[in-house]
């Protein structure tokens, strides 16, 4: 599949589960995910997260992503991954809101919210994605 063909799809279907590496094995997490201005998929987790301490060790992120439907159409990414945190985060996780369909909250109770949980950006460079084809 087409890097741009997944993006295209993230925009529109954000329900997504991720995979990153544990010491051993596979950690799963269903996120919400979109995409940046710089076609990274792009999540919003708390610091002291699994996937996140996951990802600081291990960059490789996978992602599973659906319909509203969950039957039906679906793609698969995969790339490596960045975790940003705040103070740094804090505009990107106010650009990662504004690409969701929702009205725009109190930007100051938003700021606060991020800062009281601990609000991580990951940004995952997409390498790869798929299904290539019908199987």
């Amino acid at each position: 599949m087409d890097l741009e063909a997944a993006r295209e799809f993230m925009r529109e279907h954000h329900r997504a589960v991720l995979a990153t590496k544990r010491s051993v094995g596979i950690q799963q997490s269903p996120v919400l995910v979109n995409v940046d201005g710089e076609g990274r998929a792009i999540i919003s987790s708390r610091e002291t997260a699994f996937k996140v301490i996951n990802l600081r060790r291990d960059p490789w992120a996978q992602l599973c992503v659906f319909t509203e439907r969950f039957f039906g159409n679906w793609i698969y990414t995969e790339g490596e991954a960045e975790v940003l945190s705040l103070p740094e985060a804090m505009d990107p996780l106010i650009d990662y809101y504004k690409r969701f369909p929702d009205e725009n909250p109190d930007w100051d109770e938003y700021r606060e919210r991020m800062r009281r949980e601990k609000r991580v950006l990951i940004r995952i460079a997409l390498q790869r994605a798929g299904p290539d084809r019908p199987g």
